[in-house]
């Protein structure tokens, strides 16, 4: 499966649980999604942290990525994602991805792939989806980790917004000086 592929591959980081749904060959991801990965860090080829990440993110996919949401610390992180994971876009992918540096949210399509780009400086992007589409705990209560995810995604496939319409190269332009506010221990 691709999300098999991808832990393969080195591209899911910080996984939280990479677990099958109970729809047969349909899983269910939540972790960082590497978009750039890191250089080589010494002379056994253990490599560094990526250089750009997809950082929390939730993915639920078959062959395809149906559903991808997650935290961008810069908008310009943006071309990296399409670029490396667009040909196993499904037709009908929908994204939400909550952006450190854009000045206003923004929906666009890319191959037929639906994005909203939603302004986030501080967040955890499973939360403030729940919040976007008027989720409550109670929608998940006695699920497993997976089958929050196919119940998520049931949501996210009706969910419109009136964001305005933009290109990606409108988005990529309109972005502010923000930067992600980290807390912890100094």
């Amino acid at each position: 499966m691709l999300l098999e592929k991808y832990k393969s591959e080195g591209l899911l980081y910080n996984a939280g649980f990479l677990n099958e749904t109970p729809e047969a060959g349909t899983f269910a991801y939540r972790g960082d999604l590497v978009l750039v990965p890191g250089d080589v860090g010494d002379d056994k080829g253990h490599t560094k942290p990526p250089k750009e990440i997809v950082r929390e993110a939730v993915i639920l996919a078959n062959d395809k990525l149906k559903m991808v949401l997650g935290g961008l610390d810069k908008i310009s992180f943006l071309p990296s994602f399409i670029e490396k994971y667009q040909g196993d876009f499904d037709p009908d992918m929908k994204a939400i991805l909550y952006v450190v540096n854009i000045n206003g949210p923004a929906q666009l399509k890319v191959n037929g792939a639906s994005f909203v780009l939603v302004p986030l400086i501080q967040g955890v992007p499973w939360n403030e989806t729940m919040e976007e589409l008027a989720m409550e705990k109670s929608d998940f209560k006695g699920q497993s980790p997976a089958e929050k995810l196919v119940t998520m995604y049931k949501e996210v496939e009706g969910y419109q917004t009136n964001y305005p319409t933009k290109s990606l190269d409108e988005v990529l332009a309109a972005t502010t000086n923000a930067v992600r506010e980290v807390h912890g221990a100094l």
